[in-house]
């Protein structure tokens, strides 16, 4: 059964002037247009190919990549507005519908907007919806302090910033723990901090606690070798040059420094830091 919105593995069953079609196990049927057959082909060869609709409402084969699949979070451009919707580009030759309904606020041409794609079940067609909140979950987290997982930013508040966490969870990175720019969109590594008994879920984008000491100290490192030896910070620098830095907390740049002295990689200087010979 093909499967809308996502990556299939179909077998190349014939060729034809307008390209080659490619069935699955079921013996469903669909055009992969000559643009994207590969040069050197067999039938019976199998194609990874992305299923959507065209512009007819036909299933179509491309081997081009999208921005995001069926089911999952990617930041788009709103290419098109009309008295139906909104329109982004997903990648993809035909651009993603974001119906009126869907939209967290309404959109503009040319603004970017943190999209879900999912399929329609009453239209069976792909689209898409800027109110992210409502397809995120946090009855059940499976989660646990200290877990790395994968981060969209999706919108400041007060406290932080809101994060999409493993495109299942809504998250939380407290202000005092931001070191970098961060913008709506950006993809970053995160590690869970807590997850309290309502679900919520506080994040770090640092390693923390005793696992941190690891990562930053091999950061130092690389900056040191890269800067001749020698960086104008120690422990007693402002906390906002070595966030400028390292991108830090002075606290986390302590301990890691600490562990590079007793390793005896590198002297910490009255002005500085030295890596050692």
């Amino acid at each position: 059964m093909f499967k809308l919105g996502t990556y299939n593995t179909l077998e190349i069953v014939r060729e034809r002037d307008q390209g080659v079609y490619l069935s699955d196990d079921d013996g469903n049927e669909v055009l992969l247009p000559n643009k994207y057959v590969p040069e050197e082909f067999m039938i019976r060869d199998e194609v990874k190919v992305f299923l959507y609709l065209d512009h007819e409402e036909r299933i179509v084969a491309t081997t081009i990549e999208p921005y995001a699949t069926v089911n999952s979070f990617a930041y788009l451009k709103c290419t098109t507005v009309s008295d139906i919707g909104a329109f982004v580009d997903w990648g993809l030759e035909k651009e993603l519908f974001i119906p009126f309904r869907e939209q967290a606020s309404k959109m503009r041409v040319g603004s970017w907007y943190l999209i879900y794609v999912y399929l329609d079940e009453e239209t069976n067609r792909l689209v898409g919806s800027s109110k992210t909140n409502a397809f995120l979950d946090n009855s059940l987290v499976l989660l646990s302090p200290f877990d790395e997982v994968d981060l969209i930013a999706s919108h400041p508040s007060p406290y932080g910033w809101n994060m999409i966490v493993n495109q299942k969870h809504l998250g939380l990175v407290y202000e005092d723990e931001i070191f970098q720019k961060v913008t709506p969109g950006d993809q970053l590594k995160g590690f869970v901090k807590k997850v309290r008994p309502d679900g919520k879920i506080d994040l770090t984008l640092q390693r923390h606690g005793f696992r941190a000491i690891e990562p930053n100290a091999q950061q130092i490192l690389d900056e040191l070798k890269s800067s001749g030896g020698f960086i104008d910070l120690n422990d007693k620098s402002d906390p906002n040059d070595i966030k400028d830095v390292f991108q830090l907390s002075k606290k986390s740049f302590k301990k890691a420094i600490g562990s590079l002295y007793k390793a005896k990689k590198i002297v910490i200087e009255k002005d500085g830091i030295r890596l050692v010979d």
